[in-house]
């Protein structure tokens, strides 16, 4: 087995943190920026190629995609802590084990979760607050993502720990691949075939079947630090806890996400009156804007997700701190940035989107009031995946809930009823801000706590 230092990811554990940032945080960037690029410009080729009542129809599917991506991050994030974590213990059969695992529970969660989605598809989506006029986008659009969720899963779930196991800019390889074949193939399929918007899901597909491929072979090969090995270890029990335990942060988080979305979707339909489905496609913009920035935030996470996770478990305290501002910092100037450029430019934004007039002008409403708060967005995602990453998952659970439904449900039931749409924009801009001070709160408890910790491991020894 090679263990040369191009490969071995021991340099986690002696590499400048700074260095290690941009060797791993960079690569995920990359492929998080091209992944929200790809968003935007298919919603973008959808509204202008099918038409701004598609745009809403999209915004339908957003919880059912958050639940999608939910069982397979909970596989995913789970497997690429721990292997971490294995690797600063040097216990590289456990790493093994745990790549052999998630290929299988990737598969398996996504035959039973696809197949029995699919067969309630249409009152899950008008559960979601999907309307004659929209439900038939909608659908057309979900059941090629679902026949497609066991290549989506083992993609998704291998490009993790190919990151995790120290080949960053590998996983940043497979993610510009699913992009790029995605974005040739979107207006290929809408405009030349005039396939609508199922085009745009079969090229989502496609695009992820050339990295499926991808990933596939990293993992083949015997010349990879971590791969697939002939073992009888498949589904041992205390591997799967562990996995379930640490994953179940992100997924209970696109759970909630998937909640929320589906109050947000029926408030707005309750506040615009006879505008309901032009206010779920104006959100259905705002979403896409945010989660270009928010995805940013996502890669740097994912690379100091092996960093944190590394050091955490090979004790080296001081490594695990100097990460976590680092990431703070860069995690609030990206979402700084994001407030700004949608505070100065809310039109131009929409308008790449969509003609519909009223469609803006909803629109730039939103951006200019959710948008207030959006700064501590980013230090808000670094400090709950920092909990993830050190395998914490109880803590970062407890952030992701309290942002997504003890402050937000709230705020979304007593706000909307005296300031109409723009409460429902008003309770996401202060649920953030609430969100954020609890978890600031949390981390300066918890840091107390490790200091002392790590400080009485020295002493002793």
């Amino acid at each position: 087995m090679s263990q040369g230092t191009s490969s071995t990811p021991n340099i986690l554990g002696t590499a400048s943190i700074g260095k290690l940032l941009v060797k791993y945080s960079l690569p995920a960037i990359v492929a998080s920026l091209a992944t929200s690029l790809y968003n935007i410009v298919d919603s973008i080729f959808i509204g202008r190629g099918v038409g701004a009542m598609a745009i809403s129809g999209l915004a339908i599917t957003f919880p059912l995609m958050n639940l999608v991506i939910g069982f397979c991050t909970l596989i995913a994030v789970g497997g690429a802590t721990i292997s971490s974590i294995f690797l600063g213990q040097k216990n590289l059969d456990r790493a093994t084990d745990v790549v052999n695992n998630v290929m299988l529970l990737c598969v398996i969660h996504a035959v039973v979760f696809g197949g029995l989605t699919l067969l309630f598809l249409d009152p899950i989506l008008y559960f979601f607050g999907a309307t004659a006029d929209t439900i038939p986008y909608a659908r057309e659009f979900m059941r090629v993502i679902l026949y497609g969720t066991p290549v989506s899963y083992v993609f998704i779930g291998l490009n993790n720990l190919m990151r995790a196991t120290g080949y960053p800019e590998k996983a940043m390889i497979s993610a510009l691949l699913s992009v790029g074949v995605n974005v040739i193939l979107a207006p290929i399929f809408i405009f030349v075939f005039d396939w609508g918007i199922a085009g745009a899901a079969l090229a989502t597909i496609g695009g992820q079947l050339s990295a499926f491929v991808w990933v596939l072979a990293h993992f083949m090969s015997k010349k990879s630090y971590v791969h697939f090995e002939a073992r009888d270890k498949y589904l041992s029990a205390p591997l799967l806890k562990r996995i379930y335990s640490i994953g179940l942060s992100p997924f209970l988080m696109n759970c909630c996400a998937c909640l929320v979305v589906v109050f947000l979707n029926k408030a707005l339909l309750s506040s615009a009156g006879d505008m309901g489905n032009i206010a779920v496609g104006s959100y259905g913009i705002i979403n896409r804007t945010t989660m270009f920035f928010v995805m940013i935030v996502f890669g740097v996470t994912q690379g100091m997700q092996p960093i944190l996770g590394f050091n955490f478990g090979a004790s080296k305290w001081d490594r695990v701190k100097q990460t976590l501002r680092k990431g703070i910092y860069i995690g609030t100037a990206i979402t700084a940035t994001g407030c700004l450029l949608t505070e100065i430019f809310p039109d131009a934004i929409s308008s790449m989107f969509t003609t519909d007039e009223n469609m803006i002008d909803i629109a730039r409403k939103g951006f200019r009031v959710y948008f207030i708060c959006y700064p501590v967005v980013g230090a808000q995602i670094v400090i709950q995946n920092y909990f993830q990453s050190i395998g914490k998952p109880k803590l970062s659970i407890f952030l992701s809930l309290t942002r997504q439904l003890i402050f937000l449900l709230p705020l979304l039931w007593i706000l909307p009823e005296y300031y109409g749409v723009t409460g429902v924009w008003a309770s996401m801009a202060g649920s953030d801000m609430m969100a954020f001070v609890l978890a600031a709160i949390t981390l300066v408890i918890t840091t107390k706590h490790f200091n002392k910790k790590f400080a009485n491991q020295q002493y002793h020894g």
